[in-house]
């Protein structure tokens, strides 16, 4: 692993480096996502045949249009956001809502960006490098894509619609396909920074080097390093939270015998009518800390005449600190110990409030143990990919292809600010350091080494290998069609993987004050795959069909864990003339559950994390029979409390434990997805490209939990039956008050979403226009339905344009808008682009039963420009969020009162990049 000594010599190095060399990367105007219908339209660039990559086809022939749509970002659109990670610039993609983000605190992702398309789950998205997986973490499916240098992205193609029978199961809402530069030569240096102007910054630097191997080969080689600073709630206005209390941090204690309360302000003043609680929450983190180092090598090497050896290998580096699962809130005891009478701490003040009885006083403690620090998860995390294979001509028209990849991701986490209950002898620790540790007031220093303990919270590692074999290409040395050759890809698939996590002892007894019980689970599968694409030219150069063909592609599955299955896809693609081109597809789709949903353990929370946990409390919303929005003969049949008379969304009303973990039978999830859609190219507007595509994911026994609020909400609200299987979900106690909930995976229900995609791309020139023209863009997203069905014994619920915990398909997304866009506006120089964007995300209502709390639609304005000042050195800046636009403040469910995972949560921030070429 790079150490910070490492990470030191190679800053230094690279500065060295930048500082003497005189280079320069033209940047032209940012284009809006197109139809990728050949490799030139989605790059720009031409490419021999042999390097054909078109997003959702294995097919490589000349002159290949897509029927799936696609929607690509090109190196200067990433450019001009002065993107250090994948971040900076897929949060604006329309088709891409939410996943894990760098705000999403108490997420176990630690420090990764997961990318979620449609709102589906971040383990429905496939992300691949070059036509390739990458290296998945954790114990999910997901790729954390700050693992791919973003100085090395050529473009970043985004396919919605699904791809399975193409690329393999988990293309269940679409792909993201991360092109690589290749074919770079030269030397390029960038230095870049991102300042927000209300605290906070994010900055890095990147080399890349490519040189040819003689005139036979090719390799390019990049490093970047990026870092990114802390910022906490208290330096966002819109992040307070006052109402987010933790038990009194100078401590409330009750004298057993008597009665009498006394305790310590926050300052330490001793008091004799104590409050209960304080609040540190505008020292909890909003944005984590980050430090990366990405260093990757891509090459190529004619072996033969007809045989190149090709490949990449990459690694990264990341380390972290963030809230993981429990949340930031310290440690607390509430606890009754014995007091002695010679405890050197007592006051005269204290003593007096305390009966001794045989020299000790009974005294029930309840404070936090704010002195260990916020409960952080410090991870350092590796990924690392080689992959190698072999191509070449088999014949003038088909080519084939032989690769292995491999991948592993290792990660070790350090949990700080918990402790240990008890010692190894099952003493309780608190109990048996009270007359030895100052536990009076705030502050305590001796808390800390008496109770802190670092806990080694989380070691995961994750492998996959594939190998795999494809022939592509077309039968046109064979026969042709009168409309042309057939083109064909088939190939053989294998792919293995394996997952294992430990923890501390103290997590896997629930020893610790914060953690819960969590469970250690290793897990492995394989599958074996055939699969064969046809793409057939039926007609052309006829009255109304300039072009007509029709494809279609075959997968074959058979995992040793989930049996065998077959997926499969149908397209058309019908250019009707110069004008118009119209294309669809039909597929159907599967997903295997990833290693936490079928070999995970039982693992839980205290319930009561649930109204303490900022990021957990979307998932309970208090007891609508206290409330009064329950059936009350619901109520009175399962024994709740009377309207009024308990506080439930206190933690006190929740007794017992949050339960959720795998589940070995599970099956996989099943669907199919639908896309029609058009091309208008009207020669009369030469430069016009408008693309509308309709699109349709039904995906059905989707696995995932129901969690509490959604089975309260059937069981008391909904659907008051004595018979409905979810009020089993959360159980009462004898005087009504909550006891447990269980939310283990399940093959539940069914997600359907409809919609449109739409773009739209226009260059204006001409002697009236300034410069030398103006580029316009639009990229749009309209969700006309999307229904979440989380159990075939309830009703579907609408969640077209909702928020909230009732609507999220895998609990990360909470925000499901029915509109979004970019649109964007540039102006052509001779030697560079200004550009002005607009980023909308529309009006959402809570999904909530019985809300009508709406979140007013969000506008973002950014303004960036780049220019080559002189030959070889290029300038790039923005402002991102001119206006300074803070995010929308929801009353509940929220994290520091917003969304972080959907809006922008940074403010005004300014971006500044130089880059050398030579």
């Amino acid at each position: 692993m790079l150490r910070s000594h490492g990470n030191a010599v190679a800053l230094a190095a690279l500065a060295v480096v930048l500082v003497q060399m005189p280079t320069q990367a033209a940047a032209q105007a940012a284009p809006a996502p197109q139809d990728a219908a050949t490799p030139d339209a989605a790059a720009n660039t031409a490419a021999p045949a042999s390097d054909i990559v078109v997003t959702g086809t294995r097919i490589a022939v000349p002159g290949l249009t897509a029927s799936s749509p696609v929607a690509s970002t090109s190196e200067q659109q990433i450019r001009l956001q002065s993107a250090l990670t994948i971040e900076d610039f897929s949060t604006k993609l329309p088709q891409l809502s939410g996943g894990v983000r760098q705000g999403s605190q108490g997420s176990d992702a630690f420090g990764a960006q997961v990318l979620e398309l449609r709102n589906f789950g971040q383990s429905r998205s496939l992300v691949l490098i070059d036509g390739t997986r990458a290296a998945p973490f954790s114990f999910r499916n997901s790729v954390d894509v700050n693992s791919i240098p973003a100085s090395l992205i050529k473009r970043t193609d985004v396919l919605t619609g699904g791809a399975a029978a193409v690329y393999g199961a988990d293309a269940v809402a679409g792909v993201v396909n991360f092109i690589l530069n290749d074919e770079f030569e030269g030397v390029r240096g960038s230095a870049v920074g991102r300042l927000s102007t209300n605290g906070g910054a994010q900055y890095g630097a990147s080399i890349m080097v490519g040189a040819g191997l003689g005139s036979r080969g090719h390799v390019v080689i990049a490093a970047d390093y990026t870092q990114r600073d802390l910022i906490v709630a208290g330096q966002r206005d819109w992040a307070a939270t006052p109402n987010q209390t933790i038990p009194s941090i100078g401590g409330v204690f009750t004298d057993v015998a008597s009665g009498r309360r006394f305790g310590f302000t926050d300052a330490g003043d001793f008091t004799t009518n104590p409050t209960a609680t304080s609040n540190l929450s505008a020292r909890y983190p909003l944005v984590s800390p980050l430090k990366r180092i990405n260093v990757a090598a891509l090459y190529k090497y004619e072996l033969a005449p007809a045989v190149e050896l090709y490949g990449r290998a990459m690694y990264t580096n990341t380390r972290t600190s963030e809230t993981g699962t429990p949340g930031a809130t310290p440690a607390s005891v509430n606890r009754t110990v014995s007091i002695s009478a010679t405890n050197p701490f007592l006051t005269d003040a204290i003593r007096s409030q305390l009966t001794f009885v045989n020299g000790a006083a009974q005294v029930n403690v309840a404070r936090s143990l704010a002195e260990l620090g916020l409960v952080t998860f410090n991870t350092e995390r590796d990924i690392y990919q080689f992959q190698g294979g072999l191509r070449g001509p088999l014949t003038d028209a088909i080519r084939w292809n032989v690769y292995a990849q491999y991948g592993r991701s290792t990660e070790g986490t350090v949990v700080t600010g918990d402790g240990l209950v008890a010692n190894a002898a099952g003493a309780n620790n608190f109990a048996s350091v009270v007359n030895t540790v100052d536990i009076f007031g705030p502050n305590r220093p001796g808390i800390v080494a008496a109770l802190g303990s670092p806990i080694n919270g989380f070691n995961r590692k994750r492998d996959q290998f594939v190998a795999a074999a494809t022939v592509n290409g077309s039968l046109e040395e064979l026969f042709s069609l009168p409309a042309g050759p057939i083109g064909f890809a088939a190939g053989v698939e294998y792919r293995r993987e394996t997952a294992n996590v430990t923890q501390d002892t103290a997590l896997l007894t629930g020893n610790t004050y914060r953690q819960g019980v969590q469970a250690a689970y290793t897990g492995q599968f394989d599958v074996k795959e055939l699969y064969g694409e046809l793409l057939v030219p039926l007609l052309h150069d006829l009255p109304l069909i300039r072009k007509l063909s029709a494809g279609g592609a075959y997968r074959l599955s058979d995992y040793n864990l989930f049996g065998t299955h077959g997926t499969w896809k149908v397209e058309g693609n019908w250019e009707v003339d110069r004008n118009l081109r119209l294309r669809g597809t039909y597929q159907r789709v599967l997903r295997t559950p990833n290693f936490g949903e079928f070999a995970g353990g039982v693992s839980s929370l205290p319930f009561s994390s649930l109204v303490t946990v900022d990021r957990l409390k979307p998932r309970y919303g208090g007891d609508p029979c206290v409330l009064g929005t329950g059936n009350q003969a619901q109520c009175q049949r399962l024994g709740a409390p009377a309207v009024g008379s308990a506080n439930s969304t206190a933690p006190a009303y929740l007794t017992g434990n949050y339960f959720y973990g795998g589940n070995p039978d599970l099956k996989p999830e099943t669907g199919f997805t639908t896309t029609a859609g058009a091309v208008f190219t009207p020669t009369f507007l030469p430069g016009l490209n408008v693309t509308v595509d309709w699109y349709q994911l039904d995906l059905k026994g989707a696995v995932g939990v129901i969690q509490p609020v959604a089975a309260i909400t059937s069981c008391y609200i909904t659907n008051p039956s004595a018979d409905n299987p979810l009020c089993g979900l959360v159980t009462r106690n004898a005087d009504g008050t909550f006891k447990d909930a269980f939310v283990n995976n399940q093959n539940l229900g069914r997600l359907l979403q409809r919609g449109l995609d739409i773009t739209a791309s226009y260059t204006v020139r001409g002697d009236w226009v300034p410069g030398k023209g103006v580029r316009l863009g639009y990229a749009g997203n309209v969700v006309t339905s999307y229904t979440i069905q989380a159990n075939p014994t309830v009703s579907a619920v609408q969640c077209k344009g909702t928020f909230g915990a009732t609507c999220s398909s895998d609990g990360t997304t909470l925000v499901q808008p029915a509109y979004r866009h970019t649109a964007g506006a540039g102006l052509l120089l001779d030697k560079g682009v200004i550009q002005f964007d607009w980023i909308r995300i529309g009006k959402v209502r809570s999904s909530a039963a019985g809300s009508s709390e709406t979140l007013p639609a969000q506008n973002l304005f950014d303004l960036s420009a780049s220019y080559d000042f002189v030959p070889g050195i290029t300038m790039t800046a923005g402002v991102y969020n001119i206006a300074d636009k803070q995010p929308p403040r929801v009353t509940t469910g929220g994290v520091f009162n917003t969304f972080p995972d959907t809006y922008d949560i940074l403010g005004r921030t300014i971006g500044l990049s130089l880059t050398a070429r030579m």
